[in-house]
């Protein structure tokens, strides 16, 4: 396995040439405190010093900076904080394209950490990791909240740690804590316990915890993750929850009611698709969070029926590499014409035309960005302000797709991809710069992943393809099709296994999902 127990970001030739850096001439996305909403700055400047925003001025050079600040003309480009994934599993990198058609009882048999665990040893964990992690970076992904589902063993489990750490990201990594196979819950919570007191190298990797299994892990399990999150007061508890017609059941309620709402460790509930107004206002009330994974709820049927409704206390997730890319963008995009049509066809199902638009581009931007840094109580993370921590994206203005642009937060949410980002800085320093990342060893590490993913691959598509049980909460759904003729289909999902015997079979027989 990689060398453990880093002691520096050995990989990155991206840090400052000095302790100052000047951002020259952009249009700047800020953030006014007083106010409480974004604050647009054209053709002023951003001055970075050491980790943090020490400056914002209205004219792009500005009188006074440190002596020895490095300029970066940042003229016709736009500047905005760095956005906040708060839910994610990176080490599903590896599965990219393979679940294209999946339903969440395909996802469960197939893709999941029980099903797909054994497919791992510790170098592929940790460099599904890192290349995702550096896929969220080039993106302007800066914090991501790692719902880790990982704890196959105590070495796979720490590939994802370090990989984090060599990321140069803000990572939230929180390993999942469930008995698992020769890995008991006791020594999960003994490794979990050995990695709190670690010292890691800066302050971009911070320790959480997740857990799903409030209604069904065995009581006395349920209890000891309830214990240590109240003693050892983590950043960050994540959790799966969907609510609404879905069976399992670890809903605001239930985890309140082992009392770890009410502390300081802030509490992620991915998804909710079916959020009761109950739980609506026990999050605000707890000061907790909603992660919407705007793509994630769509494809795999979560749902959107009422999460619309509290979006004060929710921000926006990727949720897994094996379906989705990691661009906050798309997922902010996603979410909001998604709102947009719900509510409207409230409207047009009484027979009304639609007087106003229900969301702006404005909220949608902070979702994406301000919001995720309240989700994780980072009020310093997601936002341009004086004092806020250094993590920003430069998009080019100039780029075919936001030339033209007059509303940089509509150019941004609307038209704008990851092509169109030039720079990305994490606590301060040049993760991507000039189009491209910063990091050193990146050759090294594709041909190692492209390895990895490839021997992954290849066992994943050659297990025999699970049979559902026929349990009726997985029944229903019908397919359509844009093709004329009797037997059409859904087409063949086109999966390389290197064997092109069984790739010319496929090819030819209808897809019958998997």
């Amino acid at each position: 396995m990689r060398a453990t127990l880093l002691a520096s970001l050995a990989g990155y030739a991206g840090a400052a040439l000095s302790a100052s850096v000047l951002l020259s001439g952009g249009t700047i996305i800020a953030f006014d405190e007083d106010s409480k909403f974004l604050n647009v700055i054209r053709d002023g400047a951003l001055l970075v010093t050491d980790d943090r925003i020490a400056g914002l001025f209205d004219e792009a050079n500005p009188k006074d900076i440190p002596a020895d600040t490095e300029i970066v003309d940042c003229t016709h480009k736009i500047i905005t904080p760095g956005f906040i994934d708060t839910h994610r599993h990176g080490w599903q990198t590896a599965f990219k394209t393979l679940g294209s058609n999946t339903t969440l009882a395909d996802y469960f048999l197939t893709w999941s950490s029980p099903a797909a665990g054994h497919l791992f040893a510790a170098e592929d964990v940790y460099d599904g990791q890192l290349a995702g992690l550096l896929e969220a970076i080039n993106a302007g992904v800066t914090t991501t909240l790692d719902h880790a589902h990982t704890m196959w063993s105590t070495d796979r489990a720490e590939a994802g740690l370090e990989a984090s750490i060599e990321s140069g990201a803000r990572v939230v990594w929180a390993p999942a804590i469930d008995p698992t196979p020769n890995y008991p819950f006791a020594d999960q919570i003994k490794d979990w316990k050995r990695w709190n007191k670690r010292a890691f190298p800066n302050d971009l990797v911070t320790l959480g915890i997740a857990y799903d299994a409030w209604d069904i892990g065995a009581p006395e399990n349920t209890l000891a993750v309830a214990k240590l999150i109240k003693d050892a007061k983590p950043a960050v508890l994540t959790i799966h929850w969907l609510g609404g017609v879905w069976p399992i059941d670890s809903s605001p309620a239930l985890v309140h009611s082992y009392g770890v709402l009410n502390t300081s460790t802030a509490v992620v509930f991915s998804h909710g698709a079916g959020i009761t107004a109950a739980s609506a206002d026990l999050l605000r009330s707890t000061n907790q969070f909603l992660s919407i994974t705007p793509e994630s709820e769509m494809h795999y049927g979560h749902g959107h029926t009422f999460s619309h409704h509290i979006l004060e206390q929710a921000a926006l997730g990727v949720d897994t590499h094996l379906t989705f890319s990691t661009d906050m963008i798309t997922q902010a995009r996603l979410w909001l014409q998604r709102t947009r049509s719900r509510l409207f066809d409230e409207v047009l199902n009484h027979w009304d035309i639609p007087a106003k638009n229900p969301m702006s581009v404005n909220q949608a931007f902070l979702l994406a960005t301000r919001q995720g840094g309240l989700a994780l109580r980072r009020p310093d993370l997601g936002i341009i302000r004086v004092g806020a921590k250094a993590d920003l994206v430069v998009f080019n203005g100039r780029s075919p797709s936001l030339l033209g642009w007059a509303d940089p937060v509509a150019a941004v949410i609307l038209h704008a991809n990851v092509g169109d980002i030039d720079h990305v800085l994490v606590d301060g320093q040049f993760r991507k710069r000039d189009g491209k990342l910063t990091y050193e060893k990146y050759p090294e590490l594709v041909d190692s992943f492209l390895k990895s993913a490839e021997r992954i691959r290849r066992k994943a598509l050659e297990r025999p393809e699970p049979v559902a049980d026929g349990d009726v909460l997985w029944g229903g759904g019908t397919e359509v099709d844009v093709i004329r003729g009797e037997g059409t289909g859904y087409g063949p999902l086109f999966r390389d296994t290197g064997d092109k015997t069984s790739a010319k079979a496929a090819a030819g027989e209808k897809h019958d999902e998997l």
